[in-house]
């Protein structure tokens, strides 16, 4: 007989712990989580679903531009109203947060609500009460992280986006990463006057060099003012709104000011330390190939340990841990050509290797891009180009590097994400019919590589 009251016990309700409990508990086992918020983690609440809803009905107002192109005459001025986004909003996450309790509790996982700390390797405490397990799993996310400058209690991270009251009419976003672009982008597309300000030369650090380049050239030309080489240094209220100086003593005046400035592991009041799990110097927990920690009992998935930071990596990573630890024990996760997706306008899909790290890796890459105007603003009178990119070992002649900008950007990558987990070749895109007329059929049109 078992002494443990559970074979796993999961902390945190994200995305990752979610999917480890609700298929460990399928295989028979006894399982737990706890979650001291909604159940969804930051993806459902403040992260992907919401942010992809924001960005949808900031597409509206493109689409209201363009239509007068194509012959539509709108009696009046589109109005937009916030509030009932926002309204919307909520509902569509709160149904997903029932789903996601229904899902745990068909599968016969045991809920339980409040804030878990780790006591030894095989207990957690929540609210005074203890449990054990046989196994446990950490799986608490990320939390976004604001550097220490004068006026920090003014700024908000992007929890907060969601629900700003008012509406912001200037709002500055400082970062240049993707949750930072993508929040720049959708605020612009909402109507507010955006100002965007990164510290380095170029966006999107870690994207291929063209993408970053040609990004920030299209959210320019949307309305985006983007400022590279600029870093705030202070942030006073005034009865205005807020004043930002910046570290070469300019000022900007905003409604919202945004740190998007990065998210560090969410492991604060854990009790690492009594359990004896390491952490790296990021603050991440550090785990094996089979995200086992320092403590055999003990495993961590997701965005809290030192993997890659993307939901579906925290749903694939989970499944390991299942089949580790309820099943054969054959699963594995491979962490090249993951495709990601960056909901910008206009969007950003990428998979496999940038130039730079092609070229690193494998020597000699050959280099086909494109970049074009789109059929439908031929005749919508918007001057947004579509970029793509491929980038081809040259010895197996394989595709490594897939990289567009353009709408649905991410709808068309994933289908060419299954070619490259498969090894397509050049001469497999180059034999592949497209279809006309898209955007996507440029991917296996591409011929005349570029010089060097």
């Amino acid at each position: 007989m078992s002494t443990f009251d559970f074979d796993l016990f999961v902390i945190g309700g994200g995305s990752g712990g979610v999917r480890a409990a609700r298929m460990a508990a399928q295989t028979g086992a006894r399982v737990a989580l706890a979650e001291a918020a909604e159940l969804g983690g930051t993806c459902v609440n403040v992260g992907c679903i919401p942010k992809k809803l924001y960005s949808y009905a900031a597409g509206y107002a493109e689409a209201f531009e363009e239509a007068e192109g194509y012959g539509w005459k709108l009696p009046s001025a589109p109005q937009f109203d916030w509030a009932h986004l926002k309204t919307q909003r909520a509902k569509e996450i709160s149904r997903l947060n029932g789903i996601y309790g229904s899902l745990l509790k068909n599968s016969g996982v045991t809920l339980v609500t409040g804030w878990a700390q780790l006591v030894d390797a095989h207990t957690v405490e929540i609210e005074g009460r203890r449990h054990t397990a046989r196994h446990l799993l950490v799986a608490t996310g990320g939390t976004p992280f604001v550097p220490e400058i004068p006026g920090r209690e003014h700024i908000v991270t992007s929890d907060a986006m969601f629900d700003l009251d008012p509406f912001p009419k200037r709002l500055l976003v400082v970062g240049g990463g993707y949750i930072a672009c993508e929040f720049a982008s959708i605020f612009n597309g909402l109507g507010s006057k955006v100002t965007q300000l990164h510290r380095r030369a170029h966006l999107l650090t870690g994207f291929d060099d063209d993408v970053r380049q040609f990004l920030a050239n299209e959210m320019g030309k949307a309305g985006v003012d983007v400022r590279l080489n600029c870093e705030a240094s202070s942030i006073v209220r005034g009865p205005d709104g807020l004043t930002v100086t910046l570290a070469r003593g300019q000022q900007i005046e905003a409604d919202t000011v945004l740190f998007a400035t990065g998210r560090v592991p969410n492991t604060k009041g854990l009790g690492l330390e009594a359990a004896g799990v390491q952490v790296d110097d990021k603050g991440a927990i550090a785990v094996d190939a089979n995200y086992r920690t320092s403590v055999p009992s003990i495993y961590a998935v997701g965005d809290v340990s030192t993997r890659v930071q993307l939901t579906p990596v925290a749903l694939a990573e989970a499944m390991v841990v299942v089949d580790a630890l309820f099943g054969k024990g054959k699963r594995r996760m491979d962490y090249e050509f993951i495709p990601t997706a960056v909901f910008t306008h206009p969007n950003i899909g990428t998979c496999g290797y940038t130039e730079l790290d092609a070229r690193a890796k494998f020597g000699d890459v050959t280099v086909f891009s494109s970049e074009f105007k789109s059929l439908r603003h031929t005749l919508s009178g918007r001057s947004e180009r579509t970029f793509m990119k491929l980038v081809v070992d040259k010895k197996s002649d394989r595709v490594v590097g897939l990289h567009m900008v353009g709408a649905d950007a991410g709808e068309v990558v994933q289908g060419f994400a299954v070619a490259m987990r498969a090894g397509a070749t050049k001469a497999i895109f180059d034999s592949t019919i497209g279809i006309h007329p898209t955007a996507a059929e440029e991917f296996v049109t591409m011929r005349e590589p570029m010089p060097g």
